[in-house]
This record gives C-alpha cells, structure tokens and sequence, in this order.
C-alpha cells in the first residue's frame, strides 16, 4: 500500500512528457476570475525576481572579475591551479596508488625479463661464435 502511496506523492520534479502533459493541459477553465488575476500577479513578481536576481548575479560576476584583476589572478593561473589541485587529488587516491604500485612491479619484472633475454642472446651469440 505505501508503495502505492509513494508513487502518488513523488518529490521529483516534473520531466520530459510530465511537463508536457501539464503543459498542454488548460486549467484556465477551471480558475475563477479572481484566481487568474491572483497568478499573473504573481507570475509578473516571480519574473521581476528573476530579472533582479540576474541583474545582481551579473553585477556580482562583474565585480569578481575586477577583484581578480587587481590580484593578478588569471584565468590561466586559475586553470593552473585547478589543474595541479585535481592532479593532486588523483594522485592521493587509493585507486591511484594501487595502479601505480601495479605497474611499477610490471616494470620491475619487464625489466628483469629482458635483461634475461638479453643475457641468453648473448650467450647463443657467443656459444655460436666459438663453433
């Protein structure tokens, strides 16, 4: 039964065909006079919101930029420093060090497997020179 219920009261957002489906969906018919008034007023505010809100951020994204400016931070070194910050965080992690604890061993053993082959290179070399 809660299962049932659950699946009436989801949390998610609407997506894809749900927005669709309410947007293709005319509930104007079902809103009285007064209603309608009362959410374009209050489709006008959030949309004044919206246009403050952008303006501010604008401002504020403004103000970030010059404040870089006068530090001399650019948006090289910022990448630079991003970059080696990541590199460090890979590096630092288990799965990191466990690969690169892997391939140092295969190295060490690839190593000693061709200076085996080598030396048995060298010495048929030599054993067919002396015949």
């Amino acid at each position: 039964m809660e299962a049932q219920a659950q699946g009436l009261l989801e949390a998610e957002p609407l997506q894809g065909r749900d927005e669709d489906a309410v947007a293709g969906a005319n509930f104007s018919s079902m809103l009285s006079e007064e209603e309608k008034e009362e959410l374009k007023a209050e489709l006008a505010q959030l949309e004044d919101e919206i246009t403050t809100l952008r303006q501010v951020l604008s401002a504020k994204e403004r103000s970030l930029v010059e404040i870089k400016q006068k530090l001399g931070m650019s948006l090289m070194n910022e990448l630079k420093q991003n970059f080696s910050k990541s590199w460090h965080d890979v590096q630092t992690t288990t799965a990191y060090k466990k690969t690169q604890e892997t391939l140092s061993h295969a190295g060490q053993k690839a190593t000693a497997a061709f200076s085996n082959v080598g030396t048995a290179i060298s010495k048929k070399l030599g054993d067919m020179r002396r015949k």
